[in-house]
């Protein structure tokens, strides 16, 4: 190599190695409405119809209008579930505290499939030491795939729903994933111990974007985004949805 040659290169390395652009701002969530049952809404899930909301005290998925408005309401067999996605077609609940995966009936409740959770275990921030093993959180459909986020391994998982077997995984922001939806190709993530939410590039999980709620803003557990949207519930005990316009 020339010294020529060397001089160019030593002026490139820092552009090339230099970090990712990133954008953050700080937001106040509007509420919208209190969630219906027992006020521990912990999954979230938007479709055309409105918001189903999975409720980690009674164990029921609830779809509400985007108003509030109670449609259906469903007993599922989740044992304190954390998300619910729903593929086009069926929904499916990650079944938190039994580390399980369920397909379940939109119209009965019922359980069509379930499997084992990847990634189960104790979280990393458990401050009771013989807290029990937890699996999933949220759940999202996104080209026929399911990606799952799952605290105890802090990632997030892309799932082949038809045999439950991982394609893709990606370091989660945080130790504490919650919520995930696609924004076009991008993966937003809820990180509930940070109050913020990142987005993501799935394929790396390198994160160009991050919204941090306002100080005493409400918990984010589930969420999903419709429209525009960004909407979140709050499982601490108010049981309120909220949204945030991307």
């Amino acid at each position: 190599m020339t010294r020529r040659s060397l001089l160019l290169s030593a002026l490139a390395a820092p552009a090339l190695g230099a970090a990712a652009k990133v954008s953050e701002r700080t937001v106040t969530p509007e509420k919208v409405f209190t969630a219906p049952g027992g006020r521990h809404p912990n999954g979230l899930q938007a479709v055309a119809e409105g918001l189903w909301i999975l409720d980690q005290s009674d164990n029921k998925a609830y779809l509400t209008g985007f108003d509030g408005k109670l449609k259906r309401t469903l007993e599922t067999d989740a044992d304190r579930g954390s998300g619910i996605g729903f593929d086009g077609k069926n929904l499916w609940i990650a079944s938190t505290y039994n580390r399980k995966t369920l397909e379940v009936d939109p119209q009965t409740g019922m359980t069509l499939r379930s499997f084992e959770t990847p990634g189960a275990g104790v979280v990393a921030f458990a401050k009771n030491p013989n807290q029990p093993a937890t699996g999933a959180h949220g759940i999202e459909f996104h080209g026929g795939k399911m990606w799952i986020a799952v605290p105890p391994a802090v990632k997030i998982y892309r799932i082949d729903p038809a045999d439950n077997h991982v394609e893709h995984e990606i370091p989660a922001p945080g130790e504490r994933p919650h919520g995930i939806s696609f924004q076009g190709d991008s993966l937003w993530c809820t990180e509930s111990n940070h109050m913020a939410f990142y987005k993501l590039d799935p394929q790396t999980g390198a994160w160009n974007e991050k919204i941090r709620l306002a100080e005493g803003s409400a918990t984010p557990h589930g969420m999903s985004i419709w429209k525009g949207w960004m909407w979140y519930s709050d499982a601490d005990g108010g049981g309120g949805v909220y949204r945030i316009q991307l």
